[in-house]
Order: structure tokens, then C-alpha cells, then sequence
């Protein structure tokens, strides 16, 4: 599995944050959580990251943010809805193809069982 080790510490945080705060918050409070999280295991992390976005050889101002980036490889997109749903996930690979990042994660904290709202993916 491509970055084995460190997709286990990303699930392992995302695991302590949701058995802490539940569902039902918004994606700012779990984002923040997060973030805390990866600091205590010594992960380094960037969020809201700029997205560049290339069109016909120019370089495009959309305002598009990966939620965090770790490790300057792995990208988590973070979700606190209902169900997710297929455009979540082509958001999901859209990012990892526009920043050039081959695994990222789509979590939906919103749910029981985080696994449950867990989709890793790999381009």
C-alpha cells in the first residue's frame, strides 16, 4: 500500500478526533481537531492549501483549497454532511490531480463509525 506508515497515523488521528468530539459539528471544529492531532504525533501539515488551476496555459484565481495537506503528500478533504456523495469524491480527485498528489483521504465525520465515512484513494 503506497505511504503505508503514514495513511495509518493520518486514520489514527482522524479516529481519536471523532471518538472525541462525535458527529454532528461543523467541518471547522474537526479541521482544527486535526490539525491538533497530527502535531501531537509529530506530522508536519499545511491546511487550506492553494490549488493552482491551469487552463489553456494560464493560471487561474478560483479560490480552490485542499482542507489539509500532510506531510506534503498525502491530501484529507474533510466532510461533516449527511451522506457522502459521488461529487465529493471527484472533488476528492480533482485535488489530488491538480496539486499532483497520488493518495488522499475524504472523510465524512458525520457518521457513527468514522471508518464508515472513510475513503482513502490512490491515482
Amino acid at each position: 500500500m503506497l505511504y503505508e506508515e503514514l495513511t495509518q497515523r493520518i486514520i489514527g488521528a482522524l479516529i481519536e478526533v471523532h471518538k472525541q468530539l462525535g458527529a454532528g459539528l461543523l467541518e471547522s471544529a474537526y479541521e482544527q481537531a486535526f490539525c491538533y492531532e497530527l502535531s501531537q504525533r509529530g506530522l508536519a501539515f499545511q491546511r487550506q492549501v492553494s490549488v493552482p488551476v491551469r487552463y489553456k496555459g494560464i493560471q487561474l484565481d478560483c479560490g480552490y483549497r485542499l482542507d489539509v495537506l500532510v506531510e506534503d503528500t498525502v491530501i484529507v478533504e474533510l466532510k461533516s454532511v449527511e451522506q457522502l456523495m459521488p461529487i465529493h469524491e471527484a472533488q476528492l480527485l480533482t485535488h489530488m490531480r491538480l496539486a499532483g498528489k497520488r493518495v488522499g483521504f475524504l472523510v465524512n465525520f458525520n457518521v457513527l463509525v468514522l471508518m464508515d465515512g472513510l475513503i482513502r484513494r490512490v491515482l
